[in-house]
């Protein structure tokens, strides 16, 4: 047993969606349940420089994460919540140095009566700040990669010496696991990144050698943990040798603090599964256990993903779910008791002298092209994730590699062959309620509909051409096929090139018929087609051409312009 419990991790749940507003009640309700500190999701057009506003933001506003453009949506975020007293991590890569200044200046307005510099040196927390990820998994990045590895210099030199509490920059293995980095990949490409921004922030001139000791002890790693818990144990305990080693004999910091690989996670939601979801709960939890159990390696902040969020947005009682999984391990087991469990363990030593001697060779590879920023203007580092992921799809695909919700559950069945009988398919005279229109032929609301028409854009609810006579048709016209179970046709001419759908009943999908694209929302059949639908001009009842602009697609919540103008029959 240890002679001192260890502190328990800061515990975090990633969120922020649609307005500032309501991100800041739902962080306010988080933390009154224990939470004890607070991850920011942004959205994309934040995270890329965008204002809510600009054209190139449609359709994206408030979708992935909060959107903070400017000073007053930040105090909106932080309403009521005291920032000197808060651990923020705030995801944020391109922008990472405007985000911060918002979050400093609306820190210094919470405390009016307090000089800035003394406000400053109390605001703790993480900027991800890592801009050389984006360019191998992520994306959203907004300057080439020397010019991005600067600002990020300039923002951890920056806090150094003004916000020494802060951690400017989180180097991400996180995103590189789900881009299909193995754990020699993670290991390699996180640490070479770091080297790339030390030897930047030192060759800046910005911190002076006796400061530089402080530069490295504020750097802080973001990791992934997936489900071979063991595995992830060992990769754990490798970056903690691997990182003393490096601060150690390439920067000479004699501090052991200052030579800590201090790391935060979020436990991998790329291998949440939408099928029997319920599992993902057992998953979350040995994910966690592969950052927490081992002492020497353990996490300093964690957040969870919630059990359904393969399904869409967690709910706040999902997400209080996943705290209090943190809390019972922290909490309530003897975890934090004892000293590191896997001390003397032939295996677990094994496996991580494995890994330091392979990523220590993809280290020695990536050195030799001239360090990262080299390995990713020249291709070297996304040519070998994308290699590693085809390789990890392949294991998939063929068997090798397996979840409980595709093998144990399901009885094993034949492969699925064309439809082969030449038997007459009885036509679909009427469709189900669940599948009919909520707007009729004439335009009026369908009575048997159990949604509202309302619930669908007026530009998609485009009604048919008049037809000759008044009276609904007891059957389809016979233009082609008829329309069979499991698959889906366009509603004015059943097409015949159909992408099969596994489900008619799914409430939302895309049926794309050769050129032409028709939309299906919320598991009604076409009722509208863009311009370019061949299907219209195949129809002997169409007397005109819809007026609809060329580049629209009817894709559901997607529209290339929603100021487009309805089609006329």
């Amino acid at each position: 047993m240890s002679a001192e419990k260890d502190r328990p991790w800061v515990m975090r749940t990633y969120a922020g969606h649609s307005t500032a507003a309501a991100s800041n009640e739902l962080y306010r309700k988080n933390l009154a349940k224990g939470q004890t500190g607070l991850s920011v999701a942004f959205d994309l057009p934040t995270q890329t420089g965008y204002d809510p506003d600009s054209p190139l933001s449609r359709g994206e506003v408030g979708k992935v994460g909060v959107p903070v453009p400017h000073l007053g949506e930040m105090r909106k975020l932080f309403d009521q919540i005291p920032l000197v007293e808060m651990n923020t991590s705030m995801t944020i890569n391109a922008t990472a140095m405007w985000l911060l200044a918002l979050y400093q200046v609306a820190a210094e307005e919470q405390n009016p009566g307090v000089d800035p510099s003394e406000v400053a040196q109390l605001l703790a927390g993480t900027t991800q700040n890592d801009i050389i990820k984006e360019y191998l998994s992520r994306g959203t990045y907004v300057f080439p990669p020397q010019h991005s590895l600067r600002l990020t210099a300039d923002t951890i030199a920056y806090t150094v010496n003004n916000i020494p509490k802060w951690n400017p920059i989180n180097i991400c293995s996180y995103h590189l696991q789900e881009a299909g980095a193995t754990p020699t990949q993670e290991l390699a490409y996180a640490l070479c990144t770091a080297i790339a921004v030390l030897d930047q922030v030192k060759a800046s001139g910005q911190v002076s050698d006796d400061d530089f000791e402080k530069v490295v002890g504020r750097i802080s790693f973001f990791v992934n943990a997936g489900v071979r818990f063991v595995e992830e144990t060992c990769k754990m305990r490798a970056f903690t040798r691997m990182w003393d080693q490096i601060t150690s004999e390439r920067y000479g910091v004699q501090d052991p603090k200052m030579r800590r690989f201090r790391y935060g996670v979020q436990v991998n939601s790329l291998g949440l599964t939408e099928a029997q979801p319920e599992n993902n709960v057992q998953r979350i939890v040995l994910e966690m256990l592969g950052v927490t159990l081992s002492k020497n390696a353990r996490a300093r902040a964690v957040q969870l993903p919630a059990w359904n969020e393969a399904l869409g947005l967690p709910r706040p009682w999902d997400q209080q779910w996943s705290l209090r999984l943190q809390q019972v391990l922290a909490f309530e087991s003897d975890l934090l008791e004892y000293d590191d469990i896997f001390e003397g363990s032939t295996v677990i030593e094994a496996k991580v002298a494995e890994l330091i001697a392979s990523a220590q060779e993809e280290m020695d590879r990536v050195q030799a092209l001239g360090g990262a920023i080299a390995a990713v203007e020249s291709g070297y580092m996304k040519s070998e994730l994308v290699s590693s992921h085809a390789r990890r799809r392949a294991r998939i695909e063929s068997g090798r590699r397996s979840s409980s919700a595709s093998t144990s559950s399901r009885p094993p069945r034949s492969p699925r062959s064309r439809r082969t009988s030449t038997a007459p398919s009885r036509p679909l005279t009427r469709l189900p309620s669940r599948l009919r229109s909520p707007v009729s032929r004439s335009g009026r609301p369908n009575a048997t509909s159990r949604r509202s028409p309302r619930r669908s854009p007026p530009w998609l609810l485009q009604p048919r051409p008049p037809t000759t006579s008044s009276r609904r048709p007891s059957s389809p016209p016979a233009r082609g096929p008829p329309r069979v179970s499991g698959q889906a046709r366009c509603a004015r001419c059943s097409g015949s090139s159909v992408r099969p759908l596994a489900s008619p009943g799914l409430s939302s999908r895309r049926l794309v018929l050769n050129s032409a694209r028709c939309a299906s929302v919320s598991g009604r059949p076409a009722r509208s087609w863009a311009a370019d639908c061949d299907c219209w001009s195949a129809s002997p009842a169409s007397t005109a051409t819809p007026t609809v602009p060329s580049r629209l697609r009817c894709a559901l919540g997607t529209p290339a312009s929603r100021s487009s103008t309805r089609a006329s029959a």
